[in-house]
């Protein structure tokens, strides 16, 4: 079986990680579970950086021996992985005895080639970065990344000669264009190259917190040269030469675009100094912003990843970072951008999916659904899915991978809302294209499960229970569990939604309902609402009116001057802001019979919340993908616990609600005039 080693950078723990420490390591995870999905034995290591002077002073603060200070943090480390379900295989300290090892075996090889020497340094030392700067690098004579000022600082310190590798580098980046990933870094580390590379200290005088250097007990190894060594010591380096020799070199260093230097020139520099294989390739991970500020525990601007997570859950956040950013590239977080993304993607796509699909398989079949070869467009797309997939996820765009899953799960909704298994099983006759329709959605679905079990592992194995399906994803490949499986009859089970609609609770003005008569026949009108209004004053112009008794379907009813026989004016009449939407899910409201919960897209990205009054004419299924007129400009309104944000237009034929309908039907958002 072909093997693959991937490492994240190893992390400072002067502090708990927050959501930017946290995004590398989802990325890896979902890179990591991939190729576990695709058929590689995977090894996946990640680790704490503890000889940092920051760990170090953080540890005098508290009053705190410094390593049980390190084995403190070891443990709120590994609690906020686990909350983020992370799978990694082995987790390395720079402070245990196998590290130490490795980087007395690695100083030790470098001192044998002749590349180590001592001599005076001084120069712009930043404590946050743990490394020296140069001037160049300063802005307005301050780190950019920290925006603190560094120290200047003259010792006596061994340097390694770096500038002995740069032709070496140089034929390594044009042998292996593939070894830094993306083209953005790669090009930024080649104008390094060209414009010529110094040698660097790789020890610290007059400290006690390191390991001492194998040449120079007095002395110890300074923190980032220390630090690089872990992707070796993790796998055997100086202690287990079977272990090493298995999975090194490693496949993938995922990093941030701000060490890259690290990895791409000085890491690969040791190694052909110690005589050892470089990585096969480094990716430059972008940064994560908190509203267009790079998320820095130093500058105030983190999110704690535990206070996310519980937001909506640890696969909800899992899919926003890796969905929502291209890979390689900065991107932004907010927790309002969150909601918003984990109502559209989850409550209103995927949930509503499987909800969907289960609900019906039990309603109809009793959750018995039997296999069909018959072709169609649906397999045919999830079947070009697969290969998209595999290609995005092999070339680490992960955010690609997922979108080509999720167009399929669009598709699937779009294939239910046009062969309209409702309809279909109101006829017996139509059973075998309802048993059809019903397969073929839920394997479409459950391809779909499967190709998103990197980025959502738990969810993904609970949407694959309910089909039937209940194996683990470990045990998953996808050379037979990524196929589309005709054969096989297979049971679903309905359940509870799996992501109910997120409702961050708005400021609603208080209404009130005086008795509005209908001014024409078939046209719809507004019920007595289910709860109490608020009483307050009159309600402004545009706002809910109703009609004891009446069909609860919602209209707009603008308040006017009298006019003569009930005409109103041009200018109240465009008071009215009706729009086109399209019903992305739709539910039964909890004790009402007359009442449907709508979510509708109103504009390219953007939805609300509707309640209308059509569930004795309308299925929920049956609604879902209707393209609707609905009013847009009305003031939120409480009905049954819940707000109804706009009113859909039908109208009332013998008691029954008729949604007004399109030809063509409009994009969502369209003004109606």
């Amino acid at each position: 079986m072909p093997r693959f080693y991937l490492t994240t950078a190893i992390d400072y723990v002067n502090s708990r990680p927050h959501l930017g420490t946290a995004y590398e390591k989802i990325t890896a995870d979902v890179i990591a579970r991939y190729k576990r999905l695709a058929g590689l034995d995977t090894h996946f290591v990640m680790g704490n950086d503890e000889h940092s002077q920051n760990v170090f002073r953080r540890a005098r603060e508290l009053g705190k021996d410094p390593l049980a200070y390190c084995d403190d943090m070891e443990g709120q480390f590994r609690e906020v992985w686990r909350a983020l379900d992370l799978s990694f295989d082995d987790f390395i300290r720079t402070t245990q005895g196998r590290h130490k090892a490795a980087v007395e075996t690695i100083v030790r090889r470098i001192a044998d080639a002749g590349d180590l020497y001592q001599a005076d340094y001084e120069g712009w030392y930043c404590v946050g970065c743990e490394a020296f700067k140069q001037e160049k690098d300063l802005v307005e004579g301050l780190c950019p990344i920290h925006r603190t000022k560094p120290d200047w600082i003259k010792e006596r310190n061994h340097f390694f000669r770096l500038s002995a590798y740069r032709d070496r580098l140089r034929a390594h980046f044009a042998d292996h264009p593939d070894f830094l990933q993306p083209e953005s870094r790669r090009n930024e580390i080649l104008s390094l190259l060209e414009s010529g590379l110094e040698d660097i200290s790789i020890s610290r005088a007059g400290q006690s917190w390191g390991i001492p250097l194998p040449t120079d007990p007095s002395s110890v190894v300074y923190v980032w040269f220390d630090a690089l060594i872990n992707y070796a010591s993790a796998v055997g380096l100086g202690t287990d030469p079977a272990l090493f020799d298995t999975w090194w070199p490693a496949d993938l260093h995922v990093v941030g675009k701000d060490i890259t230097r690290f990895h791409c020139v000085i890491w690969p520099a040791m190694l052909m100094s110690a005589k050892l294989p470089v990585p096969r390739q480094v990716f430059g991970h972008g940064w994560v912003h908190l509203r267009g500020e790079k998320m820095s525990k130093s500058l105030g601007t983190a999110v704690d990843p535990l206070e996310a997570a519980q937001r909506f859950g640890a696969d909800a956040l899992r899919l926003f970072l890796t969905k929502e950013i291209p890979y390689g590239a900065d991107g932004d977080f907010t927790f309002e951008r969150f909601e918003e993304r984990y109502n559209a993607d989850l409550a209103n796509n995927l949930g509503n999916l499987v909800s969907r699909v289960t609900a019906m398989g039990a309603r109809y079949r009793q959750g018995h659904l039997t296999p069909t070869a018959s072709p169609s467009r649906l397999r045919d797309l999830a079947e070009t899915t697969v290969g998209e997939y595999r290609a995005a996820m092999d070339a680490f765009a992960l955010h690609q991978g997922v979108a080509s899953v999720f167009r399929l799960l669009d598709a699937t909704n779009e294939y239910l809302a046009e062969r309209a298994p409702w309809t279909l099983a109101k006829d017996p006759a139509n059973a075998a294209a309802l048993d059809e329709v019903l397969f073929t959605a839920a394997e479409s679905l459950r391809l779909a499960a499967v190709l998103l079990g990197p980025v959502m592992p738990a969810s993904s194995q609970a949407i694959l229970a309910r089909l039937g399906d209940p194996s683990p994803l470990a045990t998953r490949r996808l050379a037979t569990d990524g196929t589309w499986r005709a054969e096989g009859a297979r049971t679903v089970a309905a359940g509870d939604a799996l992501w109910p609609r997120a409702e961050s609770a708005p400021v609603v003005p208080p209404v009130t309902a005086p008795a509005v008569t209908v001014a024409k026949p078939g046209v719809a009108s507004v019920s007595e609402p289910e709860s109490s209004p608020v009483p307050s004053a009159a309600p402004p112009a545009g706002t809910t009116a109703h009609v004891p008794g009446a069909t609860p379907v919602q209209v707009a009813v603008a308040a006017a001057p009298e006019a003569e026989g009930g005409v109103i004016t041009i200018d109240d009449f465009m008071k009215v802001e009706l729009r086109v939407g399209k019903v992305l899910a739709a539910e039964a409201v909890p004790k009402s019979k007359k009442l449907l919960k709508l979510t509708v897209q109103d504009g390219p990205e953007s939805e609300r919340t509707i309640l209308a009054g059509i569930a004795e004419s309308y299925t929920p299924e049956a609604i879902v993908g209707r393209t609707i007129a609905f009013v847009a400009n009305l003031a939120p309104r409480p009905m049954m616990g819940l707000v109804s944000h706009g009113m859909v237009l039908a109208a009332d034929t013998d008691g029954k609600a008729q949604l007004i309908s399109f030809e063509t039907p409009p994009a969502p958002g369209t003004r109606i005039r």
